[in-house]
């Protein structure tokens, strides 16, 4: 009878431990990290109904990063980027802004927004190409690494030692012995599996590989948020890539599961190259312990482009203040007056973005949505799936993408004005990971991609508000489970 009593006093002490636990969290939660209103009631549901559980998922999910220089380079101003800053700022200061076309004139907003808070400095001389399928992709990239003379420097969010993995490690590795400075950063979550000792050749060859915040413990990252989701390529600081695609075979649509992968990335040649140069500088002396990179002149050499197309870098991260991304969707969904074209692989948009599209629909805007078939993620699929049944309601349009899977980050607005890049539609891309983006001022460029959408419209079925609103009570309890998590998925 005593040992009863025993365990029953031992149950009451731990029922009570996890209900002051409960409270030193939730008073955390509220009071002290000043999270927004979505993503404290969720934390405070995840918190009330699992409390065990969810201990381990804040503790996991919910640690805010501390706010400091987490990127820094001290050579920064040897590249002139401060005065090019200064010169275009003051140009829009003084009314001394010349705009070589009209959409500079229409778009003037949005250009000052990202170069006053983003530091997005604006060029005018690039050369786009457009890739929207893997192989092609990467045939035009190896090419240019087959070219390369001097540097070349990758960064990927997923890096898989796969096939295609080793093909790009094998050529790397025969630039590295010809001389050439080789660099590759890969996100250490995103590329969970991938280890240094996979770059063994690469290295030995005077290759250098780094992890973006690597765990502590072998084969697992705590770490979940705030991971560097950038895709980036640098070639001879001349050449450069942006925009969706990974390093791993499904991209190249090898994957059974996904099937066919529908991507978006950009080629570009001219002065933006040394926006995306300055972005993996930063990046790789973030996470580099000793071999920080220094300026050289060869890393910003004079480009020589044909290219008419103006464009903006656009980078944001849990360091920043604003939600540079987020912010420019906005502005750019406030311009448009016909059209608005989405590709996202997850539709899952805060009051802000949300309310943004709605008006846009309600006042007639043909406000298009293309998302996945099939979920790489049940809960956000889901809560993308609840988002789109909020835009049918305002009158826009869905597509569900039968092709395949769609991973684009794509944005068209009235076909002129265009956003490619690596941001998704949600909470993670705007807040928790760093992204980067290129907005685009060119009707060329715009075109082509409006044109890749109603291509995609083919291979895609129509959602109707009809057919939405007659899914089954199982997809709508999915829906409401995963709309209350969406703040913190």
């Amino acid at each position: 009878m005593t040992d009863i009593f025993h365990n029953v006093d031992l149950l009451t002490l731990l029922g009570t431990l996890i209900l002051i636990l409960n409270m030193i969290f939730a008073t955390i939660v509220i009071f002290l990290e000043k999270r927004n209103a979505g993503s404290t009631w969720a934390w405070l549901l995840v918190l009330y109904f699992i409390p065990i559980l969810g201990f381990i998922l804040y503790l996991i999910l919910g640690k805010k990063l501390p706010k400091g220089h987490l990127f820094q380079w001290e050579d920064r101003k040897k590249i002139g980027i401060e005065e090019i800053i200064s010169e275009q700022l003051d140009h829009f200061h003084s009314q001394r802004f010349t705009p070589p076309n009209e959409l500079f004139q229409d778009y003037k907003g949005l250009i000052y927004m990202l170069l006053d808070n983003n530091d997005a400095i604006l060029t005018t001389n690039n050369q786009i190409q457009i890739f929207t399928d893997g192989n092609k992709k990467f045939r035009s990239l190896f090419e240019d690494i087959k070219n390369a003379n001097n540097t070349i420097h990758l960064q990927y969010y997923i890096f898989k030692n796969d096939n295609l993995g080793g093909q790009l490690i094998q050529l790397l590795t025969e630039k590295a012995k010809q001389g050439v400075k080789v660099r590759i950063l890969y996100d250490d979550l995103g590329s969970r599996g991938t280890r240094k000792k996979h770059f063994r050749s690469l290295i030995a060859a005077g290759g250098e590989v780094e992890a973006f915040f690597p765990s502590s413990f072998p084969l697992i990252n705590f770490r979940i948020n705030y991971r560097n989701h950038r895709k980036l390529v640098i070639i001879d600081g001349k050449v450069g890539y942006v925009g969706g695609f990974n390093v791993g075979d499904e991209y190249l649509g090898l994957n059974k599961r996904f099937g066919y992968w529908r991507d978006t990335h950009l080629r570009m040649v001219g002065n933006s190259v040394h926006a995306i140069q300055t972005r993996f500088i930063l990046d790789w002396n973030q996470a580099s312990e000793s071999n920080d990179i220094a300026y050289s002149p060869n890393l910003f050499p004079s480009i020589q482009s044909q290219g008419q197309t103006s464009m903006q870098i656009v980078t944001s991260g849990p360091d920043s203040e604003w939600e540079h991304i987020k912010y420019g969707y906005i502005k750019m969904i406030s311009y448009a007056r016909e059209s608005i074209l989405i590709q996202t692989p997850y539709f899952i948009p805060d009051a802000s973005l949300l309310d943004s599209l709605r008006i846009a629909s309600l006042t007639g805007k043909d406000v298009r949505i293309m998302i996945p078939n099939k979920p790489d993620h049940p809960f956000v699929y889901w809560a993308t799936y609840f988002y789109i049944g909020e835009m049918l309601k305002a009158g826009a349009k869905a597509y569900i993408y039968d092709n395949g899977f769609i991973h684009a980050k794509t944005i068209i607005i009235d076909g002129k004005l265009a956003s490619v890049g690596t941001a998704n539609i949600d909470v993670r891309s705007f807040k928790l990971n760093f992204e980067v983006n290129a907005f685009l001022y060119d009707e060329e460029i715009a075109s082509s991609l409006t044109e890749s959408f109603n291509k995609d419209i083919v291979v895609s079925t129509e959602l109707t508000l009809e057919e939405y609103e007659q899914r089954s009570l199982k997809i709508r309890f999915k829906e409401s489970i995963s709309r209350l998590l969406s703040p913190i998925l």
